[in-house]
């Protein structure tokens, strides 16, 4: 990769890590949520309107990949209601390629040696990062398995959406996963709140709308990046998150093991490259 390339898919990576604090710090993460999604309608729709629909073979994808992104979100949510972002992050995150690799070793014909290692390696940086001050407290699994069941999802559109890019335009394939995703939140909080919603503070909806325009933002740089045609290294490097996610939980948030935890989330890290590349 050129290091244009490289500079991108590193300010994605913090992109993606940011807005995942946004959402796990806003004070409402409900509503917090609920603008993210608005912020996908936004975006998303204006993409449609720009770009047009995609093929009629793309359909069942987009459908399937916001069915998934839905689900991610939600359980993210739900995670960030139950556990520390520096270790509920890193462990959504690192599970999807891990699933994605498993999903490979059963449905594609295996692996090679190094990418067999790479799963082990994920394995051992996520078991410890489930390890709290070298245990696994009983108070931490409900957050644990809610993180894996979004990386479950994680790698559930993960699957689909590389398939669907091989065969419809990338932009108007996101614009219009986007569009159809976005509002399930925002109908949510309205349900759940109903007039509720009209007392947030300003400043709680500007820090959720702001933080879904870094998600768009983060995920449209691995876009431009992948054009380069380093599609395995992006994905790899991008993962530098799993890190980032680990040191803002240190560093801003005053997490517990802050450090042990970045530790294993580079490990993480290290198992990715090896399974990417």
């Amino acid at each position: 990769m050129s290091a244009g390339i490289v500079s991108i898919t590193l300010l994605a990576a913090v992109l993606h890590a940011t807005w995942n604090a946004i959402a796990h710090g806003v004070s409402d993460r409900l509503v917090g949520f609920a603008l993210i999604g608005l912020s996908y309608v936004v975006v998303g729709g204006a993409g449609a309107l720009v770009l047009g629909a995609p093929p009629s073979h793309a359909w069942p994808a987009v459908l399937l990949s916001a069915t998934f992104h839905v689900g991610y979100t939600l359980l993210l949510w739900w995670s960030y209601q139950l556990g520390e972002f520096s270790q509920v992050y890193p462990v959504a995150r690192g599970t999807a390629p891990w699933v994605v690799a498993l999903y490979e070793v059963v449905f594609g014909g295996g692996l090679p040696w190094w990418e067999l290692l790479g799963v082990a390696v994920i394995s051992a940086g996520l078991v410890s990062l489930a390890l709290d001050g070298g245990r696994l407290t009983r108070a931490a699994l409900p957050a644990l398995a809610a993180a894996v069941a979004t990386g479950l999802f994680i790698a559930g559109y993960t699957l689909v959406d590389a398939e669907a890019v091989a065969t419809t335009p990338v932009a108007v394939y996101a614009s219009w996963m986007f569009l159809v995703q976005g509002p399930v939140l925002p109908v949510i909080a309205v349900l759940r709140r109903g007039r509720g919603l009209a007392r947030v503070p300003w400043s709680s909806l500007a820090v959720g709308f702001v933080g879904g325009l870094v998600s768009l933002a983060a995920y449209g740089l691995v876009l431009v990046a992948q054009t380069s045609g380093a599609t395995a290294a992006v994905a790899a490097l991008r993962e530098t998150s799993i890190v980032i996610g680990a040191v803002i939980g240190t560093l801003f948030l005053g997490e517990r093991f802050g450090w042990r935890r970045a530790v294993a989330a580079a490990v993480v890290v290290v198992g990715i490259v090896l399974v990417d590349l």
